[in-house]
């Protein structure tokens, strides 16, 4: 059965992407620092990043999606903390139930962030 998935994004520079997620909130997940690895966590969130040094971030379509039940309190901190809303991506309810905003990482992984406005699951 199928309990967790922990998504791997690309990254060029370790210190770098690790500032940028700490300024989420993220931390270190564990005590092994694996060289070209990097693991991060926040809340019930874990993601992975390996090491891509000649990534083209024009070419890079690494996505992910996270599930928030507090979209607003979340938008409202990043925008304290100065983290820039992706053009495309500000803060609206969507269509398929969702109230989402996306975020662009300094590899140009982009991070939507969802939260239901229904009770309706959608199949």
């Amino acid at each position: 059965m199928l309990t967790e998935i922990h998504p791997k994004l690309p990254m060029r520079n370790k210190s770098v992407t690790k500032a940028f997620y700490f300024d989420l909130g993220f931390k270190n997940y564990g005590n092994a620092d694996y060289d070209g690895y990097l693991m991060l966590y926040k809340d019930k969130v874990q993601i992975h990043f390996f090491e891509f040094k000649n990534l083209d971030i024009n070419e890079n379509y690494g996505q992910i999606y996270i599930r928030t039940d507090a979209i607003e309190i979340l938008y409202q901190s990043f925008l304290k903390k100065n983290i820039k809303i992706h053009p495309n991506g500000p803060l609206e309810i969507k269509p398929w139930g969702q109230k989402e905003f996306s975020i662009v990482d300094p590899d140009n992984n982009l991070l939507t962030f969802g939260e239901s406005i229904t009770n309706q699951i959608f199949e």
